[in-house]
């Protein structure tokens, strides 16, 4: 699994899907994590971490928010020379084949069903982490 250092980023527009899915981060035994309301707030977010040494380790990202949406803000990560091989799963209501489809050649990690549990992100976590220790 992940270092219990790693450090989230969680984005969602909606303050009560972002305290779930903290919590449920916590539940896993991370507490670094910090949030942003849409991917205008978190892509700055993202690129400053990284310029200033401290790096997100992984990135949490509704897909539906105003502003710049999950699967913009995952394009966005993964056309950056040095943030595209951020971790990054999409959780949503989107369920539909053509969405995963369209996340999977955006180069997501992986994807969640809105509702979800923590055995579920446990083990879409572990999935992400054992293909990239694979990779490597």
């Amino acid at each position: 699994m992940f270092s219990p250092d790693t450090r989230f980023l969680v984005v969602d527009d909606f303050a009560t899907m972002r305290k779930i899915i903290k919590k449920v981060l916590a539940e896993l035994g991370y507490t670094n994590v910090e949030e942003a309301d849409d991917g205008q707030t978190a892509l700055p977010k993202i690129k400053e971490a990284h310029k200033e040494g401290n790096p997100f380790g992984f990135v949490v990202s509704d897909w539906n928010m105003p502003g710049m949406t999950g699967i913009d803000l995952l394009r966005a990560v993964r056309a950056d020379e040095s943030l595209k091989a951020t971790p990054f799963m999409l959780v949503t209501a989107e369920s539909e084949q053509k969405n995963v489809v369209e996340a999977v050649q955006a180069g997501v990690n992986d994807y969640v069903v809105k509702p979800f549990n923590a055995a579920t992100i446990k083990a879409k976590f572990e999935a992400i982490y054992n293909r990239l220790n694979k990779a490597a």
